[in-house]
């Protein structure tokens, strides 16, 4: 895969304009972009929570970040065109599930209306060539049938959340057959792509109602960890394998155009598709102490039980694939954990595991 290769001279001064660079996976891609030698601009609120990675890895250091938010489509619009970019990957966005509940009109404003202003934003900023609007695997509509969902099943969602993010992947096909079409690419020369990943995880993520999060938080303060559904099913990643996709889709976007302006699933292999049970007790017997753990007895809101995708599009046609599986994205999960509780260097450290991964075979 030659989008992974840190000694890829394409990302090499590239500009690249990146939304919601202060959350975990903006955090994770800002610093391998940085890496790869391309020039940085992130606009995002400021981080989500505090620890965050983007303040322990020292994410700001290289690159020009701006606090601003997507929801205000004038200052987005200006700090894209004061960027110039070449390429333009959209992450900003409320990611959880439960607080959408909460707090639907905020998921909505910034999930959809956000989406919309990044693409008129796109309109009128000639620099850029490719475009890739980072949704998620919760914009199916769940039926919850065993099999993966391809990237042509229908967009739905039970929840605000999810349903946002159906809705993001609908203005993004409206402009692109609007604004963006193949068709007349030599006349805006744009090529727009959606990736819809798995239930990311990784080193730094301090998120609320998340599950890998929750347990180290339990774990570290020497409590059991509790859990809400123990039997669903996710298709769990670390966040370096979505990032890579990403990364080499956008390569090809802006190499090729047309031929890849389109949605694309990354997931991890089927194997790694595991109950949230299995989760807990990996990560139990990585840490050891003697972690325990107990099911939440509250009444619960509706989430996926179910939750699979087909990545066959992106294997056969990007030649994409896993490299670390599900164990070994725990092993750096709590090896990250443990060198920050060891005050170690963060940002060097997480640039390690971005080497590890980069140089890593295949499975």
């Amino acid at each position: 895969m030659e989008g992974l290769d840190l000694n890829n001279p394409f990302w090499n001064r590239k500009k690249v304009f990146v939304t919601g660079h202060t959350g975990f996976k903006g955090s994770w891609l800002c610093l391998w972009l940085q890496e790869l030698g391309a020039e940085v601009t992130g606009f995002s609120l400021p981080p989500p929570t505090n620890p965050s990675l983007f303040e322990v890895a020292r994410i700001s250091e290289g690159m020009h970040s701006i606090a601003g938010d997507i929801r205000e489509l004038e200052i987005l619009t200006a700090a894209m065109h004061a960027a110039s970019p070449d390429i333009v990957i959209h992450m900003a966005a409320q990611p959880l599930v439960r607080y959408s509940y909460a707090a639907p009109v905020e998921t909505y404003a910034t999930n959809v209306m956000g989406t919309v202003h990044v693409l008129e934003a796109v309109r009128t900023t000639p620099s850029v060539r490719a475009v890739v609007n980072v949704t998620s695997d919760k914009c199916y509509e769940n039926r919850e049938w065993v099999w993966g969902y391809r990237e042509n099943e229908a967009m739905g969602g039970y929840d605000p959340y999810s349903s946002s993010k159906g809705c993001s992947e609908l203005v993004t096909s409206a402009y692109r057959n609007s604004y963006f079409n193949s068709e007349h690419f030599s006349q805006h020369r744009v090529a727009l792509a959606s990736v819809r990943a798995g239930n990311v995880i990784g080193g730094g993520d301090w998120a609320v109602d998340r599950l890998i999060p929750d347990i180290l938080r339990s774990i570290s303060s020497g409590q059991s960890v509790t859990i809400r559904n123990p039997h669903a099913i996710r298709p769990w990643q670390h966040v370096l394998e979505p990032l890579s996709g990403y990364l080499l889709l956008a390569q090809r976007l802006f190499e090729r155009g047309p031929e890849f302006s389109e949605a694309w699933n990354f997931g991890p292999n089927e194997k790694d598709a595991q109950p949230v049970q299995w989760i807990v007790k990996h990560i139990s017997e990585l840490w050891g102490d003697g972690t325990s753990w107990q099911v939440e007895q509250t009444s619960q809101l509706h989430e996926a039980h179910y939750l699979k995708l087909d990545c066959s599009k992106v294997r056969f046609r990007l030649q994409w694939q896993p490299r670390w599986n599900l164990s070994q994205a725990l092993q750096q999960i709590v090896a990250w954990q443990r060198a920050y509780l060891a005050n170690e260097d963060m940002r060097r450290y997480t640039l390690n595991q971005i080497h590890q991964f980069s140089f890593q075979d295949n499975q």
